[in-house]
């Protein structure tokens, strides 16, 4: 069975993006946390988009290497997101490239049965699909990479649940710029 992990940049106060998804409170990243999701998305097997963030990062990661003041973990990045399987949820496009599969119909049972495949882990993002994985029960690991910014609303990382979810701490890591990246197994 394969694990199913959701990590994102977040703000302390719990937001992905700020009103408007606007996400420029992130700034660029440390070189170091930089390289910590380029080494994080090339442990990962398959990555699941919703397509707010299958737009975000379609628009500059296919052609992220060839920039001219890409650094040398930018290009493996751009290489890596483009050869790694990708999986879009969405009813509202219908066309996807870059090594990627659509899906229109029902996010939960594809996940499922992504799930129960055999497999290295999968990774979530856009907060639409994972907070629909998070209420299934289905997120096995949650990683914050918390930004000492406080933005006062927008997009939630967190979705409202039915039931608590327990968690273990697996990791605490501090990179420069205040960021602070935790990891959490949830508790079955």
């Amino acid at each position: 069975m394969r694990k199913l992990i959701y990590a994102m940049n977040l703000t302390l106060d719990g937001y992905i993006a700020a009103a408007g998804d606007d996400i420029g409170w992130s700034g660029p990243p440390s070189h170091e946390l930089f390289q910590w999701w380029l080494d994080h998305e090339q442990a990962s097997a398959l990555s699941l988009y919703g397509r707010k963030l299958w737009e975000t990062m379609s628009s500059y990661w296919p052609t992220g290497d060839q920039q001219p003041d890409a650094t040398p973990a930018e290009i493996e990045f751009a290489r890596n997101w483009r050869d790694t399987p990708k999986v879009v949820f969405s009813s509202t496009i219908d066309k996807v490239g870059w090594n990627t599969r659509l899906v229109t119909g029902d996010a939960i049972a594809e996940i499922t049965r992504l799930k129960a495949e055999d497999g290295g882990p999968m990774n979530i993002g856009g907060a639409t699909l994972a907070g629909a994985a998070m209420r299934a029960g289905l997120i096995d690991e949650y990683v914050i990479a918390a930004h000492p910014v406080l933005v006062g609303g927008g997009t939630p990382f967190f979705t409202a649940l039915d039931n608590w979810v327990n968690l273990n701490l697996m990791e605490t890591r501090t990179f420069p710029g205040g960021v602070v990246m935790t990891r959490y197994e949830t508790r079955r």
